[in-house]
């Protein structure tokens, strides 16, 4: 989808080193390559013991088969994918019909083959919908996954990473680094390919970036860092768990150091001034407003 053409030997080295460093989440999906990410990840992880893996994918509204149980026999698939009969993780990928998808979420729990329940890219109200719709049956979300990043706040803008410290539930951050825009690499006089799906969407505000790039910088030559370790630090400092893409290995190891890298209040502050200041957008196509 990124512009990556990545099979399963390419990968390898990337899950054994994030694996050595103790990052054992996966998170996929089976909409992702049309499931080619899940097999891909289920080859892999099966050279380690389940339990030392926590397996996370996503039932996607927009590709459900319009059996009586979209929900389930999505899952199924996913589980051969994956080569397990569990996933610890399960999400409804998107908000597209909040009381349709939702209830079917239940037995998957009750019958063990989902541990925790998620909902993705939900805003604050339908986020609070499936709780009620789930809450007759004990089960409850215990996981949020939106866009959230230096450059995108919205989720905070609208309560949701508050409510989620205020109700026991993990609030996983992804595009942190903005498909590589807050990487480092990429600027003014080095964008990204122009013929990339990120070249058209980011190419046209990295000027604007100019400012958060060197901040990201100055920060990070401080703490003898790199700008994704800072990035990421700087979410999970707001209590976030940021998802990484990773694509190579020593990607894995800005994952791993940015965990251990603590921000003071003031480059909090330098940083998300200077974010504001840029009048960057990078809300996603798919992406409905939060607030």
């Amino acid at each position: 989808m990124f512009g990556n053409n990545l099979d399963t030997a390419d990968l390898e080295p990337v899950l054994d080193a994030a694996m050595a460093a103790g990052l054992r989440l996966w998170d996929t999906a089976q909409v992702y390559g049309g499931g080619s990410s899940e097999q891909i990840l289920g080859r892999l992880a099966s050279r380690y013991p389940r339990d030392e893996l926590i397996l996370s994918t996503e039932f996607t509204p927009q590709i459900a088969p319009g059996s009586q149980n979209s929900v389930r026999d999505l899952l199924e698939g996913s589980l051969e994918n994956l080569h397990t009969d569990s996933v610890d993780i399960y999400w409804i990928h998107n908000p597209s019909d909040v009381e349709r998808w939702t209830p079917f979420l239940v037995e998957l729990v009750q019958t063990g083959k989902v541990g925790r329940i998620g909902v993705s890219n939900h805003n604050l109200e339908q986020l609070q919908r499936a709780q009620e719709i789930l809450a007759p049956s004990g089960v409850r979300i215990t996981a949020v996954q939106n866009h959230y990043s230096l450059l995108y706040r919205s989720s905070e803008d609208a309560g949701i990473v508050e409510y989620c410290a205020q109700e026991g539930i993990d609030f996983f951050a992804y595009m942190v680094l903005e498909q590589g825009a807050l990487s480092g690499k990429y600027d003014a006089e080095h964008p990204m390919p122009a013929d990339s799906q990120r070249g058209r969407t980011y190419n046209p505000i990295l000027p604007k970036l100019t400012p958060v790039l060197a901040e990201l910088s100055a920060i990070s030559q401080d703490h003898q860092a790199t700008v994704p370790q800072v990035a990421m630090a700087w979410a999970i400092t707001k209590g976030t768990i940021p998802i990484i893409g990773v694509t190579k290995a020593e990607q894995v190891n800005d994952a791993a150091q940015a965990a251990a890298l603590e921000l003071s209040p003031t480059e909090m502050s330098r940083l998300e001034d200077v974010a504001a200041a840029s009048g960057a957008q990078t809300r996603g196509g798919w992406e409905a407003p939060m607030v």
